[in-house]
């Protein structure tokens, strides 16, 4: 068995050719790194010790990371012998302060058992390429069911209207939801989804629904369904956090996603194989808006900036840097030779997408700004200060402020053809008003047999 002063290489070499069977053909060849530990790391250790964060100069997002030492020098995976390994060290330790993870419940003793077997057994890899993330080797199992009636409703951080209008589909938690516009009545629940919801877009024929988002510091994941059936056709990609943004090229063949893994994907969409990466932000991408012949994609970021990329090549076009403060909404003007920006700053900028210069702000809201939206010669906005506004894109001025919603609102999106915008709060409501004159049409929340103690406060959810 090897030592403490065996080099990665050499352990590597060890571990990828040693048999499990070997050792202890009584068990221990059960355990499967991808299937049985990778899940255990991911949802408990990663987000201490992965790229954004690696306590004690150690990380274990890649099979390879993990067999390095951190700032202890120590061997964190010593094959054969799991008392002189300090993952597994940590793992049982008794000490709150030495034990890991920290801050947590610690792990169920049959984990611990896997953890010490497959050490035991030779700490063998069975996934296709030790420097891939772990996120990327586990087995994808369906997601688990929503809940059947929702005791509370869930924010609202997405929503989009079917192409026809009629219908507007939200997140929800492990699931999408589809609603009536005119009466608020549930349609369909779409399930084997990611936990959460960031974001929705249909294909410009609606027949297919594309979804982003995952579990926060563990998992990404942009996905296609049939929204009719309910069926998932594809998953496009899986990231090592969460998918915050995705958007449709105009004619519908690629799709763009993004989120707080820094980076952008362009997806072919026929093929479901990613065209394009595109690694500029230094910090989440929070929104994505592709220009009128979809030969430049718009991005805002968290690192304050917002970006235009060529979409054929991914090259960088124009940085805008104009924002004091983290950037999370985007939108392109309907001709494409202004770009929209907002985000903390409460206010919107303007600026030209040929060479970033500003053009102009919008004194836009009293907080910060989540959502831009453009559409019929209108600027939508929404923002924590509860109100929707929509501003004349032509005069660069408020037309209107659409009021009534209790908690901060995330979502907006807008149906040109049949004047319709519709809003989701955290609170979990869904409203639904007319452009032209600002009225509400509807109001809803957005979960599966809820009943608010109110049933004044809202239109209510309906089934």
């Amino acid at each position: 068995m090897r030592n403490a002063t065996v080099t990665l290489a050499l352990a590597l070499t060890f571990i990828l050719a040693k048999s499990p069977a070997a050792d202890d053909p009584a068990g221990s060849a059960a355990v499967s790194f991808r299937k049985d530990i990778a899940p255990i790391l991911v949802k408990k250790c990663v987000t201490c010790h992965g790229p954004e964060k690696s306590k004690g100069a150690y990380r274990l997002d890649t099979f390879e990371l993990l067999l390095r030492s951190g700032e202890s020098k120590s061997p964190a995976i010593l094959p054969g012998k799991p008392e002189e390994s300090q993952l597994y060290q940590r793992v049982t330790a008794k000490d709150e302060d030495d034990r890991m993870p920290q801050k947590d419940d610690p792990l169920p003793s049959e984990q611990i058992a896997q953890i010490e077997r497959w050490i035991k057994a030779g700490a063998s890899f069975d996934g296709p390429d030790p420097k891939a993330a772990l996120v990327l080797l586990i087995p994808r199992a369906p997601h688990p069911d929503p809940p059947v009636v929702y005791r509370h409703p869930v924010p609202i951080l997405a929503l989009a209207f079917s192409p026809d209008g009629q219908e507007v589909a939200a997140g929800g938690y492990n699931e999408v939801t589809i609603w009536g516009v005119a009466d608020g009545k549930l349609q369909r629940r779409i399930k084997n989804v990611a936990q959460r919801t960031q974001s929705l877009a249909y294909n410009p024929d609606g027949t297919l629904l594309a979804v982003a988002g995952g579990i926060p510091g563990q998992l990404g994941e942009v996905a296609l369904f049939d929204p009719r059936s309910g069926s998932r056709i594809k998953t496009l990609g899986t990231m090592l956090d969460t998918a915050l943004t995705v958007s449709f090229g105009p004619d519908g063949a690629r799709l763009a996603a993004g989120g707080a893994d820094n980076a952008i994907r362009i997806y072919d969409v026929a093929s479901g194989k990613e065209a394009v990466l595109i690694q500029q932000h230094a910090d989440w991408v929070m929104s994505l808006a592709w220009n009128h012949d979809g030969t430049l994609l718009a991005s805002a970021s968290r690192d304050r900036t917002a970006r235009i990329y060529n979409t054929e090549t991914g090259e960088l076009e124009t940085t805008y840097a104009g924002h004091q403060g983290p950037v999370y909404a985007v939108a392109f003007s309907v001709d494409g030779k202004l770009a929209y920006s907002a985000g903390r700053e409460k206010k919107i900028h303007f600026w030209e997408t040929k060479d970033g210069k500003k053009s102009g702000e919008l004194e836009a809201a009293e907080e910060e700004i989540y959502r831009l939206a453009v559409s019929g010669g209108s600027i939508f906005s929404c923002s924590a200060d509860r109100q929707i506004r929509q501003y004349s894109a032509e005069k660069k001025e408020l037309t209107r402020t659409c009021s009534g919603h209790r908690d901060c609102v995330y979502a907006l999106t807008v149906h040109e053809g049949t004047n319709r915008l519709a809003t989701g709060s955290y609170d979990g409501e869904v409203r639904v008003w007319n452009t032209q004159d600002g009225q509400l049409l509807a109001a809803f929340f957005a979960a599966p047999g809820y009943r608010p103690p109110d049933a004044n406060a809202s239109a209510g959810s309906r089934e």
